[in-house]
């Protein structure tokens, strides 16, 4: 079997074991994420491809996200592996989220390996109007 050989590759692979690309316990890979508004949500995705949803575990406490996932190998211990490029281990990311965003209101979906979170925006940070009293007619300003 004829295989091309890529230096810079191969190099990349041998950091990321010595240094721990994958992630440990005690030192967890980054998942990559996008946030954005829509509507009155904010919408927060994880990039998890190859986890078991009973792996991933979201914790909120006093206004930190903390979204915790591990994916191990899809092999047993008897095989004997030729590359192993694809991320294992521990990933972790923490969010904090803002005094305008209704942390005991987050939904979360996992659907094709994307983590979807919506978190809505509390009650007092919403526009509204306000009426105002006074003379013989009432006016509504907006804030």
């Amino acid at each position: 079997m004829l295989m091309r050989t890529d230096p810079f590759r191969e190099l990349d692979r041998l950091t990321q074991q010595i240094f721990g690309a994958n992630g440990t316990t005690t030192r967890p890979a980054v998942m990559p994420m996008d946030a954005y508004r829509s509507g009155n949500d904010y919408v927060v995705q994880f990039d998890l491809p190859g986890v078991a949803p009973d792996s991933i575990d979201l914790d909120v406490e006093r206004n930190v996200l903390t979204v915790k996932a591990e994916r191990g190998p899809d092999y047993g211990d008897d095989a004997e592996v030729q590359v192993s490029e694809r991320p294992r281990g521990v990933f972790s990311r923490q969010l904090f989220l803002g005094d305008t965003l209704d942390a005991d209101n987050i939904k979360a979906s996992y659907d094709a390996g994307v983590l979807t979170l919506r978190v809505p925006v509390a009650e007092q940070a919403k526009p509204r109007k306000i009426a105002i009293s006074g003379g013989g007619d009432a006016k509504q300003i907006n804030p």
